[in-house]
């Protein structure tokens, strides 16, 4: 799964990096511990006016679909596994017409002890050469009943993190991971003309395996009071 990750990198670099034609919404605080209903910065691509427009926005971090008859359900939409995107009823739609691109500095994941007992250990998974990772996602727009046409919350976006099985030395920790896009992927995930689930299964199938470096950093992590750069660094 994906629980937590770190995005310390401010606006102006996200934008750069995925070549970001509109930032919408106030730029967050660098975080090193971001959680699920948390608020997420997030890449994907709108039609504004007949031009699709790449934007990066803030989304809750727990998908609410559309159908939802409140937003509690977002607590248990964080993770979509990437086998039934476009089955299951949740998220077929968004994965048809609204997928996304979490940038993160790296993630975290919690390895079990051999012997079953005792406090799991976490470790900060990262590019080798500190590249930002691109995880998929999907969105969806809820609208609250409870609050008036002209009312700028009336629309709740929010958001999920797409996970596959994990290989290579990511599957030693855990055995899920979040679905990584290499660069030459971004444009043909985030179009949204590409709606066809045979093509979008293909395009799925198409992303290699990911190579990061893991990190065993602290356990001050698994608290979400905690935040700052030491979370990141190694252990002995």
């Amino acid at each position: 799964m994906c629980g937590r990750f770190a995005n310390a990198r401010r606006d102006q670099e996200i934008a750069d990096r995925f070549h970001i034609a509109e930032l919408i919404g106030e730029e967050p605080d660098p975080s090193w511990n971001v959680a699920p209903t948390n608020d997420v910065r997030a890449v994907l691509e709108r039609d504004e006016g007949g031009h699709t427009m790449r934007q990066l926005r803030s989304l809750h971090w727990g998908l609410v679909p559309s159908w939802a008859k409140d937003t509690k359900i977002g607590a248990r939409m964080i993770n979509a596994r990437v086998e039934t995107i476009t089955d299951k009823p949740a998220f077929r739609k968004a994965a048809s017409r609204r997928r996304l691109i979490v940038p993160m500095d790296g993630y975290y994941e919690w390895q079990a002890p051999e012997s079953g007992k005792g406090r799991k250990q976490p470790f900060y998974l990262t590019d080798p050469d500190g590249a930002p990772l691109a995880a998929a996602g999907l969105y969806e727009l809820w609208r609250d009943p409870t609050k008036t046409e002209t009312d700028p919350d009336r629309w709740l976006w929010s958001l999920t993190v797409i996970t596959t099985n994990a290989t290579d030395t990511l599957g030693q920790i855990h055995d899920r991971s979040p679905l990584l896009l290499p660069d030459e992927l971004w444009d043909r995930w985030l179009d949204p003309d590409l709606t066809d689930g045979d093509q979008i299964d293909a395009l799925i199938a198409s992303i290699p395996e990911p190579h990061l470096t893991p990190v065993k950093v602290g356990t001050a992590v698994g608290n979400v009071r905690n935040n700052g750069p030491d979370l990141i660094e190694p252990i002995d």
